[in-house]
């Protein structure tokens, strides 16, 4: 006797006719008709070399062998049904939309094509939905959950909220009209040379970024003159252009900005910038961290949950 060819559906007929103890009631069950479910009934005792039903005048019983099998039929049901499922939240993870902000391009020697290539490899069927987010909001989104992951500059609000994988850590450097008589320096000096010149700021909705980019830790309690506020590339390529102010930005985002009448320079006296991928920490779903493992696989470097840390 062999089982091994058994099928789900075979023992799916058999539970259904066991439950009912009779072949027409069990056949519209299963939307099949009654001679095609006695077919596979008899098929099944078949294989499994013995009676399953005794169907008589009286109606349809169980024999020994039927209820012996029916347990183990419905533990069988059940795994299966369990297994099926689990297929089903599979491909619709896989099929989810993973919507990812950012405010500033992430550029950098083919950096975003390179993570989409490996996330799309793992994940065929996911699509990607690209937002650009207003500096006013540093968390690209990921604040009011209107993306699922960012690309974001450290430090952020709240960074315990978030898991962080760094892409990028690079110099800040000066951006200044080419006119203006610190253009003509090789590098400059932060404390030295600009703590009087008018910056132009992120707006206060940035939050710590305010800050960072105006670099207030490093001004020795010298308040910033602000110039004027920018909360786009575009606006901060005009302020520059028409000498409303100085401004730092990341080495990576520098093409951006010196399209024409605008020149960057080394500063002396400040930390580098840090450019990173963020996703909730309590956001549990495959795809956002999928998207993450791409990153730290392309940038060779590790997340670490909570509390503002990073790889």
């Amino acid at each position: 006797m062999t089982t091994t060819d058994v099928h789900g559906r075979e023992l799916r007929y058999f539970v259904t006719v066991a439950e009912e103890l009779h072949f027409t009631r069990a056949a519209e069950r299963l939307y099949v008709s009654q001679p095609a479910l006695s077919k596979q009934i008899r098929a099944l005792e078949r294989q499994l070399g013995g009676p399953l039903f005794v169907r008589d005048r009286h109606g349809v019983t169980l024999t020994p062998t039927g209820t012996a099998l029916l347990p183990h039929a419905r533990r069988m049901l059940a795994v299966w049904d369990e297994g099926r499922s689990a297929v089903e939240r599979s491909l619709a993870d896989q099929r989810t939309t993973l919507t990812i902000g950012m405010s500033t391009s992430p550029g950098r020697g083919g950096l975003l094509p390179a993570i989409r290539s490996r996330f799309t490899a793992a994940h065929p069927n996911a699509n990607i939905r690209l937002r650009q987010i207003s500096w006013e909001d540093p968390t690209a989104g990921l604040a009011d959950a209107s993306t699922d992951v960012a690309f974001v500059w450290l430090p952020l609000p709240d960074e315990h909220r978030y898991t962080c994988t760094v892409l990028a850590e690079e110099p800040r450097l000066l951006a200044l009209p080419e006119t203006h008589p610190l253009a003509s320096r090789p590098e400059i000096d932060f404390a030295r040379d600009l703590l009087d010149e008018p910056f132009l700021a992120l707006p206060d909705s940035a939050g710590p970024l305010h800050d960072y980019w105006l670099a207030t830790d490093s001004r020795g309690g010298v308040p910033p003159r602000i110039g004027a506020e920018v909360a786009s590339t575009e606006e901060t390529y005009e302020a520059l252009v028409a000498g409303l102010g100085v401004v730092l930005v990341a080495t990576g985002n520098a093409p951006l900005i010196t399209l024409g009448g605008v020149v960057t320079r080394p500063v002396l006296g400040i930390e580098p910038s840090r450019y990173v991928l963020a996703h909730r920490t309590d956001d549990h779903r495959p795809l956002p961290h999928a998207y993450a493992r791409a990153c730290r696989q392309v940038a060779g470097s590790n997340s670490v949950t909570g509390g503002g840390k990073t790889a």
